[in-house]
């Protein structure tokens, strides 16, 4: 085992992470080496309960918990964001955002709280460092997300993303994505995987194609 290999076994996700509500497939890591703290103290953040039930806000309102899905191989770098637990009680379509309690406003307060529902990262996703992403927003396999980049819609699989939103570029043609999606090598037994490897570290996706067909 090399440096670097001992390095990324040290920083996968699925043997680390506590909260029953973040969900983390196999070999999906997080380099959290530029901001000194966890995944779960740094990255995630909102994500309240047990996995049952939250109280919301100070109202006591109750409800669902949104959770946080993340497919295999993914990278995540150093200071990415994921926002939880919906608005906060923040409603923009209210006279106030403010998050009124009962105990210093009465009995008058409604709980301005609405789920998102759940944020879901695809496999063999690439998250930039300092990246934001919002809640409920999907993003597709094999995506990639820039630096610091506010991810606040869905974003589709292998696209590029960077700013607020804003697509580059599509990382392959039509074709390739279409067989890529289908073969979802991130599903492979690893004697399978392991074959594959030279093409895996290469542009060739239609040769990666024919040994998925060859072994089926």
């Amino acid at each position: 085992m090399n440096e670097f290999t001992s390095w990324l076994d040290s920083k996968k996700l699925k043997q680390q992470v506590v909260n029953p509500n973040i969900e983390v497939g196999e070999y999906s890591y997080y380099s959290g080496f530029y901001h000194g703290k966890s995944f779960e103290d740094q990255a995630v953040r909102y994500l309240l309960g047990d996995g049952s039930t939250i109280d919301v806000w100070e109202a006591g309102v109750f409800g669902e918990v949104d959770k946080l899905i993340i497919g295999k191989f993914c990278s995540i770098a150093s200071g990415a964001c994921f926002m939880l637990a919906g608005n906060q009680g923040h409603r923009l379509d209210w006279i106030s955002t403010y998050p009124f309690s009962e105990e210093t406003f009465g009995d008058g307060v409604k709980s301005g709280f609405e789920r998102a529902g759940n944020t879901v990262i695809g496999n063999d996703v690439w998250i930039g460092s300092e990246a934001m992403i919002m809640p409920g927003v999907s993003i597709g396999d094999g995506a990639v997300i820039g630096a610091r980049a506010v991810i606040s819609k869905d974003v589709a699989p292998y696209t590029v993303v960077v700013g607020s939103n804003k697509l580059v570029k599509q990382r392959f043609d039509s074709d390739s994505v279409s067989k890529l999606l289908q073969m979802k090598w991130w599903d492979w037994p690893l004697d399978k995987l392991k074959g594959a490897m030279p093409l895996m570290c290469s542009a060739d996706i239609e040769a990666l194609y024919q040994y998925h067909l060859e072994h089926k």
